[in-house]
């Protein structure tokens, strides 16, 4: 299970919403967690 960084909820990494950043892999429960994500990842990577 991967942590959604934008809502805290655990998705499973085979989630339809994924973003990399910096060589990582972040996971989103929906696509408005991963829209807000990609807006400033540098943001919520940390």
């Amino acid at each position: 299970m991967a942590l959604d960084v934008i809502c805290g909820m655990k998705v499973k990494e085979d989630s339809p919403h994924k973003s990399e950043f910096q060589g990582k892999s972040f996971y989103f429960c929906s696509h408005d967690c991963k829209t807000e994500f990609d807006k400033n990842p540098l943001k919520h990577s940390r």
